[in-house]
């Protein structure tokens, strides 16, 4: 129980002042980030039905339902806020493919209003702890080997922020970790086939990790080696194989959170690279449709079976836009850009985009899992004979190529313009600002009511 005892040791004892600069900004940053997801996010398919069965279920009036209204069981409220957080997947990430702030804010701001408010100090340790449980945590992608990293790992991040809110003790953190490692699961079948259960996933992650933190201040138990344990984390999903010291070498000074991926482009993180990489060359080339005789593009395998795929529209367009880079790569040639509205379904549907997906040739090539996940090579030859070449070993917003301030603000306001709520974007300013300043603040509560349209 070695692990354990420090990793709750960790969590129970951080204070704010703990805490360096560069881990604060990061997830200054992750919440800037969910809140523009979750404003832009709100009338995505699903959303409201899924706000509307929430109501319906009813309940103590604890937490606020953000963006639509209405206060349901904190449990509830997370769960719904993190699904319009998700919905769009324009929100922070973390190789190999866990969804961590989707979760961990809504989940967050939900236990905030159950204790009656929260200082934007203590809001921002709890985020920052449950981030980096969470980070220290993750796995690699052949020992998730197909399970979704979010359900699996990220339940961590929401139980970790929940107990800290909470103000659960040390053995009551334990027990919610301890549940949560429980709670855990889900598979990347739901990415590859472009279901809505994304979304869903990642609202149970947020209920889940809420339930958990509430069921072990009631007193409810959990197994105390849910990590090293013979049937523990490490054993069911790792395979036995993990490093002590990456788990809690370092705590306090080395901060896997800065690992943190927010996306320039809305769409799967895997596809960033290919986007910015066809940008670059339309620049460079002056490169039109009409001039494209053929793109190749080379990736490493794990990029493929998530994103390389051929193109085809199911049940659900956006996310099977997002889930391309055929699509991805369409799109920014035609409209030179890569915007949230050009993931809708009449924008997927256009028939330069379709006709243009047939010239873009998507290859997996093993070389280059060498240089990481997002390495990729892409080759554009000309109707007139010329070739162009791009190589990415770092795609934009992942550790090594980070956003700009600039860039972080430019995401939020794209999920404001979208959201074409004009209440909202009256107080979007004020948002920014809020969040700029969110070690001021003494009840992050404050920023609900800016996000109620």
């Amino acid at each position: 129980m070695e692990l354990e005892k420090r990793l709750v040791d960790y969590i129970f004892r951080t204070k704010f002042e703990d805490i360096p600069q560069g881990a604060r900004s990061v997830v200054k940053n992750m919440i800037l980030t969910i809140l523009g997801t979750t404003i832009a996010g709100a009338t995505a398919e699903g959303c409201e039905a899924l706000v509307e069965f929430v109501r319906e279920v009813g309940g103590k009036e604890e937490a606020t339902i953000l963006i639509h209204g209405g206060r349901v069981p904190a449990q509830n409220a997370a769960f719904v806020n993190s699904v319009m957080a998700r919905a769009l997947d324009f929100d922070d990430a973390m190789a190999p493919g866990i969804h961590i702030g989707a979760s961990a804010v809504p989940t967050a701001l939900a236990a905030a209003e159950l204790v009656g408010g929260c200082s934007g100090k203590e809001f921002l340790t709890a985020l920052v702890l449950g981030a980096e449980v969470a980070a220290r945590l993750n796995l690699t992608e052949s020992a998730y080997d197909g399970f979704d990293p979010t359900g699996v790992c990220g339940i961590f991040a929401a139980a970790v922020a929940a107990s800290k809110i909470l103000r659960l003790n040390a053995t009551e953190i334990w027990n919610a970790l301890a549940l949560a490692f429980n709670k855990s699961g889900g598979s990347f079948q739901s990415n590859i086939d472009g279901s809505l259960a994304v979304r869903v996933i990642q609202g149970w992650v947020s209920q889940g990790g809420m339930t958990c933190a509430l069921f072990a201040r009631m007193g409810i138990t959990g197994p105390k080696n849910f990590l090293e344990g013979v049937y523990g984390y490490f054993h069911l999903y790792a395979k036995d194989i993990f490093d002590p010291e990456a788990v809690v070498g370092g705590l306090g000074n080395r901060f896997e959170l800065q690992k943190l991926i927010f996306k320039k482009y809305p769409s799967c993180g895997l596809t960033l690279g290919s986007t910015d990489a066809i940008l670059s060359l339309i620049e460079e080339g002056h490169l039109v449709p009409e001039d494209v005789d053929r793109i190749d593009i080379m990736v490493p395998p794990y990029t493929y079976k998530l994103v390389g795929h051929q193109f085809q529209i199911g049940d659900n367009p956006r996310v099977n836009a997002q889930f391309s880079i055929q699509y991805c790569v369409a799109n920014a040639l035609v409209r030179r850009g890569s915007k949230l509205h050009h993931f809708e379904e009449s924008y997927v549907k256009d028939p330069q985009v379709m006709e243009l997906i047939k010239k873009i040739h998507v290859i997996s090539d093993p070389a280059l899992e060498k240089q990481g996940h997002t390495a990729l090579e892409m080759r554009v030859l000309t109707t007139g004979g010329n070739t162009y070449l791009k190589s990415i070993d770092i795609a934009p917003g992942f550790p090594g190529n980070p956003l700009t301030k600039e860039e972080h603000e430019g995401h939020f306001w794209d999920c404001i313009d979208f959201s074409k709520r004009h209440q909202i974007k009256e107080r979007a300013e004020e948002i920014v600002s809020l969040v700029n300043r969110l070690e001021e603040l003494e009840d992050v509560c404050i920023l609900i009511p800016l996000l109620l349209s």
